[in-house]
């Protein structure tokens, strides 16, 4: 399984290139006033292209390799398979039409994830069928139509709270492999190589962009690379709940609690403000980090300092990330631990968001 993220890793690795040196011109249409912008000169946005290319490579060589003796021990095979290859793409080609040309409404890239959700679901038979919550689960069972339309929200909405966070080096990204790790890790327990292997791949593929775009910061996830791995790990956690009674419907919710409770919280505040949800800001809580706790950044050369202070952002959300991650691991059939943690971290995020918002930040955590 390991030569799975290794295949991945290379084609990413190798796509980047391409696009960092055929994409720069390109990259010059992308406006400088543009409220999410955190760095200087033009960088390209179409990193989702290499790490679907990853991602592909990794999937086509674990099913390749099963009808060659299954050499991966991966069991993947094109009943499996060819749902994942025909959910990814229209919400992959809404994203990388936007980076490409800033010119698809919210609207209608909501509408190609939908689409995208309708597969998966149709297609791979997904559905939330618990939540491991008294009364709801009882009512999940009596109306299966109910657990499909979860599922569906969830494929929906998890690609644009990956996007929602994408907002420095590293960061989404990071955030994408640590869950990948979690969710492996736990399908291996449980003898789901099947399972795990889709899931390294992107693991493989997202860490092959990665060291293009982490500290150098010479290519952008863009739209479809969030989307690419919102759809790819919400389509793994449900899976992975629905055929292990064992693991907890919250242990999922746990993993992914931080770009999901970052983007329920942007849309409240929005709306609070009297501001459309789908109007692009930059008060979401890692841009808060960069303004007020990333400081010490002495040097000559603006660019430069931009980007030392945007790579020193993402380890504040790294850490903040981990603070869920463990547990999860940790406790990923334990309902109780796990709903506990939940609440916390949405305890914990809007304590720091309003002590940043009022300059209330330990100076510990300046340093």
């Amino acid at each position: 399984m390991v030569s799975l993220l290794v295949f991945s890793f290379i084609a990413a690795f190798f796509v980047c290139i391409v696009c960092i040196r055929l994409a720069r011109n390109h990259a010059r249409h992308y406006a400088s006033s543009m409220p999410q912008r955190f760095h200087a000169g033009d960088v390209p946005r179409i990193g989702g292209i290499s790490i679907l290319a990853g991602l592909l490579v990794g999937w086509s060589a674990s099913l390749l390799a099963g009808y060659a003796g299954d050499v991966f021990n991966v069991r993947v095979d094109w009943h499996f398979a060819w749902p994942w290859y025909l959910t990814v793409l229209p919400a992959v080609a809404a994203g990388l039409y936007e980076d490409m040309t800033q010119r698809l409404s919210v609207t209608y890239r909501m509408l190609l994830t939908a689409v995208s959700a309708a597969i998966a679901c149709a297609f791979l038979d997904l559905s939330i069928g618990r939540v491991d919550v008294f009364g709801i689960d009882n009512f999940l069972a009596m109306a299966p139509w109910a657990g499909v339309l979860f599922a569906f929200l969830a494929i929906c909405g998890l690609p644009h709270a990956f996007n929602i966070i994408d907002g420095y080096n590293g960061l989404a990204g990071t955030v994408a492999i640590l869950v990948c790790v979690a969710l492996v890790h736990v399908a291996l327990q449980l003898g789901d190589r099947q399972l795990a292997s889709m899931l390294i791949c992107l693991l493989g593929a997202t860490a092959g962009f990665l060291f293009w775009n982490y500290p150098r910061g010479l290519i952008f996830a863009g739209d479809g690379g969030a989307y690419l791995w919102g759809v790819v790990v919400a389509i793994g956690s449900i899976l992975l709940v629905q055929r292990h009674e064992q693991v907890s419907a919250w242990f999922p919710m746990l993993l992914l609690i931080y770009p999901v409770w970052e983007t329920i919280f942007s849309i409240y505040r929005k709306i609070a403000r009297g501001v459309s949800p789908s109007v692009a800001d930059a008060l979401h809580f890692h841009q808060l980090v960069y303004r007020r706790i990333v400081r010490g950044v002495f040097h000559d050369d603006a660019s430069r300092r931009m980007l030392m202070r945007n790579n020193r952002t993402s380890p504040y959300l790294w850490s903040f990330t981990l603070l869920t991650i463990v547990p999860a691991v940790m406790f990923w059939n334990n309902t109780a631990v796990l709903a506990g943690f939940c609440g916390l971290f949405v305890v914990s995020y809007v304590t720091a968001y309003v002590a940043i918002i009022r300059f209330k930040v330990p100076d510990w955590l300046r340093r």
